[in-house]
């Protein structure tokens, strides 16, 4: 029986190891299965959109470059055959689909291989269950570092489809995870380490997580507001206006300035138009 290190949900090692089910992890790895799977896999990802022009594709070379008698030369038809330079291509490659099946059982069977060739090796963690009630990279992060394997390729797979857990592994540079039942021979082989959740091997499927108490949620606000991710205010810029709203705007503002215009002008002239009252003189000292 093959064991392997047990850790709780937040990363604490267990006393003891994990049992893994022997249906699955039966110690024997069959290395022609095994590349013959890696090998479809690889075929089964190219594209096959590669392609050479070969003489019939190449432009130019309608006409003989020279007659065939008297020039001393060899005889040529076309510039454009595979010994002139800038001619087609002999034999070369052409669009194709490297579509490549192997048989079910064949699968099945690279795929054990490879999970016992990482078991073998200790590379198997069972963790109890991956809780996330949203997706947190940070949390993940953490998570892989108390395990130990954080620097390292590892292959996270879930007991189901675990959107939380997707979100928060996918901005980790090799850290890719999945579902269980959904890992290739080449995904398990790709990884380093594999670290599986424990109702994956058992078939019970975890609980749905409880609601966030009072006293989490407030050492939640209290972590964010020492982080300086909280009281920021946002300023968002006013929103553009359309062009009919802009001409609208406009039309209104012509008949205003307009206006204003006239009143100036008409302020001005009548100051004008005013004469300009005169100073009375001094009376002379001594006059009546």
């Amino acid at each position: 029986m093959i064991e392997a290190p047990h850790y709780s949900s937040a990363g604490a090692k267990r006393d003891t190891n994990f049992a893994l089910p022997a249906e699955y992890f039966d110690g024997t790895v069959n290395e022609p299965v095994l590349h013959q799977a890696v090998k479809v896999y690889l075929n089964n990802q190219r594209q096959g959109t590669h392609m050479t022009k070969s003489r019939s594709f190449v432009s130019g070379g309608n006409q003989k470059p020279w007659k065939q008698k008297g020039t001393g030369r060899a005889r040529q038809g076309s510039t454009r055959a595979p010994h002139w330079r800038g001619g087609g291509i002999v034999f070369g490659p052409s669009p194709r689909d490297y579509r490549t099946d192997i048989p079910r059982k064949v699968k099945q069977l690279a795929r054990k291989s490879a999970l016992n060739a990482r078991a073998r090796e200790g590379a198997v963690h069972v963790i109890e269950r991956l809780a996330f009630r949203a997706p947190k990279t940070g949390q993940l992060a953490e998570l892989l570092g108390s395990l130990g394997v954080d620097g390292r390729k590892t292959l996270v797979l879930t007991a189901g489809h675990n959107p939380n857990a997707y979100l928060s592994g996918r901005n980790l540079p090799g850290v890719e995870v999945m579902a269980y039942p959904e890992a290739s021979a080449y995904d398990i082989l790709w990884a380093e380490i594999v670290v599986v959740e424990e109702g994956a091997l058992t078939g019970v499927m975890p609980e749905p997580l409880p609601e966030e108490t009072e006293a989490e949620k407030a050492e939640r606000t209290a972590k964010t507001a020492k982080t300086g991710k909280t009281g920021r205010t946002v300023t968002r810029a006013a929103p553009k206006k359309s062009p009919k709203a802009r001409s609208t705007a406009k039309a209104k503002a012509k008949p205003a300035k307009a206006k204003a215009k006239a009143t100036k002008k008409t302020t001005a002239k009548k100051s004008a138009s005013k004469p300009a009252k005169k100073k009375a003189a001094p009376k002379k000292k001594g006059s009546k």
